[in-house]
């Protein structure tokens, strides 16, 4: 999740990407991502397995920005709300 492109970004791991996405949206938890008002999901990946996401998500918190960023941008180098795809209204523009 992030709140622009190239901005404040959250990485995290859900069993259920459209309800994480809604709670980022309807800001349902205090934390990093409410502050930065992080709610455009520009970059996931699904797994089979819970441990494997987790281990996953460890390694990519593990990352420096410049990392995370290059992972955003070889899939969305445009920072497209890909929540839209999934029928979310659009937010406001990267």
């Amino acid at each position: 999740m992030a709140n622009r492109k190239q901005g404040a970004l959250y990485t995290g791991v859900t069993s259920n990407l459209m309800d994480r996405v809604r709670q980022h949206r309807d800001e349902i938890f205090e934390g990093h991502s409410k502050r930065v008002q992080a709610k455009l999901l520009v970059w996931y990946e699904q797994h089979e397995m819970m441990e494997t996401a987790i281990l996953r998500e460890k390694r990519i918190k593990n990352w420096n920005r410049q990392w995370r960023i290059n992972l955003i941008e070889a899939e969305n180098p445009d920072w497209k709300d890909l929540a839209v795809d999934f029928g979310f209204p659009p937010l406001w523009s990267v």
